[in-house]
């Protein structure tokens, strides 16, 4: 990997820090050839820090190491992203990251959904469908999945795209509704589908 040092007056490169699994971006440090070369090296990433004036492994006092997964230059050779496995906090103030947020999967608009049904389920509100489905029981959701795994296959088998992506739809929804009745989450399933993974 070509890396374009020069760029910078004190020869250190932006380094974006994301976990590998769940693509949040952790924190920003810098490198150094040196803090790079003993990152490759070690298998734990290191930066040059500005405030000790030395290599600094990330981790070295507290145990929270980035385990390196892999690294890759942007198109200019200017800047680093790194994905890592974080063991604990990254941020010195003990949050999952420097900007405060908690390190979860995220799958975008599924997620936004799995939580707003979550949502839902907790306000039991007596107009909310979802909250009607929780309240008549895991027998009923179950039921609900059933039904629209038929709906949807028949339009599977039919040439009617828009109605097998609204019935494809329903399936879905109603899975999640489903996961939540049981207990499990989206990440649940993501794990099982990559324990397959051979």
């Amino acid at each position: 990997m070509e890396l374009n040092f020069s760029k910078s007056a004190d020869g250190l490169l932006p380094a974006i820090i994301q976990d590998a699994t769940t693509k949040t971006v952790l924190m920003l440090g810098y490198m150094n050839e040196a803090a790079l070369a003993k990152t490759q090296e070690s298998g734990k990433v290191t930066f040059y820090s500005r405030s000790k004036q030395r290599l600094w492994t990330k981790g070295e006092e507290s145990g929270n190491y980035l385990h390196l997964v892999d690294l890759k230059a942007d198109c200019d050779q200017d800047t680093l992203l790194i994905t890592v496995r974080p063991e604990g906090p990254t941020c010195h103030k003990g949050t999952d990251n420097c900007w405060g947020e908690t390190n979860v999967p995220s799958y975008g608009f599924l997620s936004e959904l799995e939580a707003t049904i979550a949502q839902r389920r907790q306000a039991k509100d007596e107009k909310s469908y979802v909250a009607s489905l929780f309240d008549k029981g895991i027998n009923k959701i179950a039921q609900k999945v059933g039904e629209e795994a038929v709906e949807t296959v028949i339009e599977a088998m039919d040439n009617k795209d828009e109605l097998f992506l609204y019935e494809s739809a329903d399936l879905l929804f109603h899975y999640l509704i489903l996961l939540q009745a049981k207990g499990f989450t989206l990440a649940d399933i993501v794990a099982a589908l990559e324990a397959r993974k051979k």
